[in-house]
């Protein structure tokens, strides 16, 4: 079974998604797949991402293990094992390989907003150690000189809130984004999406790289469809070997039977590697398809209902006043001030059904423009608010 779909199919898919108005309501997230000649794959990936986007993280985790979650079993030998292994946290591992490599290539899980929200934690400490571009895959292909925020038009999955957080959060440290997708299928994609990364780096010489992609893009070795991913024809193209990292084997499930075991036998609270005592990285088991790191996530908590990843670095919970919602049901989004009216990506949202619903967003500092929508996406409501 194919784990996920091609870009150019996902966005044939999604086009009905909305330039206007992406961001819905649960109920709606549900009619929109209600679609008998479709499989149950299609739904899945399709009900996962429209989850996502509207910042509903459980529920696109759920949707997209109705049909790939996975009953995996740890024997005892391999068990053994891994208790030997020490945990180390990613983030400081990652930045001081970053010192003595020129490519770093990371990966994300599309429904996954935890992925972003890590690899924007790195984004400072790489721009310290001489990253000056950032390639993403999503990006539009005339989103080239992107300005200070990613807006509705800047690509599919960037509307999603953390990623446009982490698209923010690039601009303001420095970065320069460049968009590197290519058109094609399998093995064609792959090729396209490398030559436009090295094309990109001819023209521009004066920093390290930063690559931003999904799933297996950042593989390397032989795979049985592909024959090299664009992790392993960029190498080819530049005769570097990139620093290539996966965040995707490792991360939670919306339910722990469909975890991997190792996840349960870490049970760590950060995003960390696995070395052993001579201080070699864990890397999985797969030596013909695999990334010099796997980064284990742990697995989230909840903080007045909001993923506690989300309240890293300044972040800080905002309950909205039950003084501003006179209607039910709502949606509640927060834009850095101004970015609404430019059709910015929101850096947070929360769906407000009843009285009694969680009323915390989760907000950098700053000025924020905060706007409610009511059940026909009419804002009903606009007010300003300063996070300190």
């Amino acid at each position: 079974m194919k784990l996920f779909y091609s870009l150019a199919l996902l966005l044939l898919s999604l086009a009905g998604f909305g330039q206007e108005n992406p961001y819905w309501f649960t109920d709606d997230i549900k009619k929109k797949v209600e679609d008998p000649a479709q499989s149950q794959s299609w739904k899945s990936q399709m009900e996962a991402t429209y989850y996502s986007i509207s910042g509903q993280y459980q529920p696109a985790l759920e949707s997209w293990d109705v049909t790939f979650g996975r009953v995996k079993k740890l024997s005892t030998a391999d068990s053994l094992k891994f208790t030997k292994l020490i945990p180390v946290k990613a983030k400081d591992y990652i930045l001081k390989k970053a010192a003595n490599e020129q490519i770093m290539i990371i990966n994300e899980a599309h429904h996954n907003a935890s992925h972003r929200t890590f690899a924007s934690s790195l984004l400072q400490g790489l721009y310290d150690r001489g990253y000056r571009y950032l390639g993403i895959e999503t990006l539009a292909s005339d989103s080239l000189h992107i300005g200070k925020f990613a807006t509705l038009s800047s690509g599919y999955y960037s509307k999603e809130p953390e990623f446009g957080n982490f698209i923010y959060n690039a601009l303001k440290i420095g970065f320069r984004l460049f968009p590197y997708e290519a058109e094609g299928n399998n093995k064609e994609r792959e090729i396209g999406e490398a030559k436009n990364i090295f094309d990109f780096m001819q023209n521009n010489k004066d920093g390290k790289y930063l690559i931003y992609c999904g799933y297996q893009h950042a593989y390397e070795g032989i795979h049985k469809s592909w024959e090299k991913t664009m992790a392993g024809r960029l190498s080819d193209l530049t005769g570097i070997n990139p620093f290539t990292i996966d965040q995707t084997q490792f991360s939670e499930k919306s339910n722990p039977k469909y975890n991997e075991p190792l996840l349960r036998l870490v049970n760590n609270t950060a995003p960390v590697v696995l070395q052993d005592e001579n201080q070699r990285i864990y890397n999985g088991e797969d030596k013909d398809l695999y990334t010099d790191i796997k980064i284990i996530h742990p697995i989230t908590k909840y903080i007045k209902g909001r993923p506690d990843w989300m309240l890293k670095e300044n972040r800080k919970l905002y309950k909205i006043p039950a003084s501003k919602v006179s209607i039910y049901p709502v949606l509640v989004l927060a834009y850095r001030k101004g970015e609404f009216d430019q059709k910015g990506i929101p850096a947070d949202i929360i769906e407000l059904n009843t009285s009694k619903d969680n009323r915390f967003l989760i907000l950098d500092k700053g000025n924020y423009d905060i706007v409610i929508k009511n059940k026909d996406y009419k804002v009903i409501h606009k007010f300003e608010k300063t996070i300190r």
